[in-house]
């Protein structure tokens, strides 16, 4: 069971950047997949998640409006697109499997109930 995050880069503040998390070893269709970042300095924190039916999802307050998670099953990948971004958006993305009994439409916000975990991406806001 392997995930892999990609896309990140530096971008300018008000700019859009589109995360790909690509899975291997399992389907999207038994997994939630949550996205989270880590600031320097800071703990990791919930961004996104998708659930594994992909009619569920949850978004932190602060990106809220902004950010958008989409998947495609086919593709076994899970994008995070993220409009607007802020200095504050600078962090190392990563993307982290949920539990297989979890319910097919919901997912969970907390690091403790993701694994395994991707290598993270760096995202850089600034002008």
């Amino acid at each position: 069971v392997q995930l892999q995050a990609s896309g990140g880069g530096l971008v300018q503040p008000g700019g859009s950047l589109k995360l790909s998390c690509a899975v291997s070893g399992f389907t999207l269709n038994y997994y939630a997949i949550g996205w989270f970042r880590q600031a320097p300095g800071k703990e990791r924190e919930g961004v996104s998640c998708i659930s594994s039916r992909g009619d569920g999802t949850y978004y932190a307050d602060s990106v809220k409006g902004r950010f958008a998670i989409s998947r495609i099953v086919a593709k076994n990948t899970v994008y995070l697109q993220m409009n607007d971004l802020k200095p504050e958006d600078t962090a190392l993305y990563y993307c982290a499997a949920g539990g297989a009994d979890w319910s097919v439409h919901s997912c969970r916000r907390s690091v403790t109930d993701y694994s395994p975990w991707g290598r993270g991406t760096l995202v850089t806001v600034s002008s």
